[in-house]
């Protein structure tokens, strides 16, 4: 079976998933009850899998599907501000084929990138617990093995994805430094490999783009697309800017 192949077959699995009864309860409530704005849309209500190339040398993991963002539309930061300034600035510096994002068949497409998450149900108040975040490990896990023969760089957006993340590297080929690699905005950090096969891996965090952060300013524009540059470079893919 082709990546492509698996990758698809992967989706349609985590689509299905009902493993966290808090998780299914919030996200097929949100689904009904729905956001006034969107009443008269029809809510996927379901796991969000994974967007992006199935030869992506760029990963791009965030934390949840947001409830009326991912959650309503099916796709990975897609109908929500969050997503609005993911994929403004991924267009920005080359890496999408438009600035924004809308639903999945407005066209959008990502140039050697993929997009995923460590949970894939819209948590209540944006925030799974631990035993979500480790019920959800799995799927990110087989997610990474299938990309390992291309993706040669990770940014990571906020400290609750790089802690999901980094034992999930640890499992599927990459060896992790004691101590851990700490969070924090522009960090970065290279995994060597610890099976044959794997190439080194290069790791930066920055701020999530959420509401929060974006409209205090603590994350700009011009921070986002510097570390999207920097993490597109490190892949071996080649940003426009900055």
């Amino acid at each position: 079976m082709s990546v492509a192949s698996a990758l698809a077959e992967l989706d349609r699995e985590i689509s299905g998933c009902r493993a966290c009864p808090r998780l299914v309860e919030w996200r097929e409530r949100v689904a009904v009850e729905k956001r006034a704005a969107f009443r008269d849309q029809t809510y996927w209500g379901r796991p969000v899998p994974g967007f992006g190339p199935a030869d992506a040398a760029m990963l791009i993991v965030g934390l949840a599907p947001a409830a009326h963002g991912a959650n309503r539309t099916g796709r990975m930061f897609t109908g929500d501000r969050s997503g609005d300034v993911l994929y403004a600035a991924l267009h920005a510096v080359g890496l999408a084929s438009q600035p924004t994002a809308v639903h999945p068949g407005d066209g959008l497409e990502l140039h050697g990138v993929r997009i995923t998450a460590p949970v894939h149900c819209a948590p209540p108040a944006n925030k799974p617990t631990p035993a979500e975040r480790d019920t959800c490990r799995g799927w990110l896990e087989r997610e990474l093995a299938l990309l390992s023969p291309t993706v040669r760089s990770i940014m990571v957006l906020g400290g609750f994805g790089w802690q999901a993340l980094l034992p999930v590297l640890a499992g599927v080929g990459w060896a992790v430094p004691r101590p851990a690699p700490k969070f924090g905005h522009g960090a970065s950090v290279t995994l060597q490999p610890s099976v044959p096969g794997r190439e080194p891996l290069e790791l930066f965090g920055c701020y999530h783009v959420s509401q929060q952060n974006t409209f205090t300013g603590r994350l700009t524009p011009a921070m986002l697309e510097q570390v999207l540059a920097d993490t597109a470079r490190a892949g071996g893919l080649s940003p426009t800017a900055p």
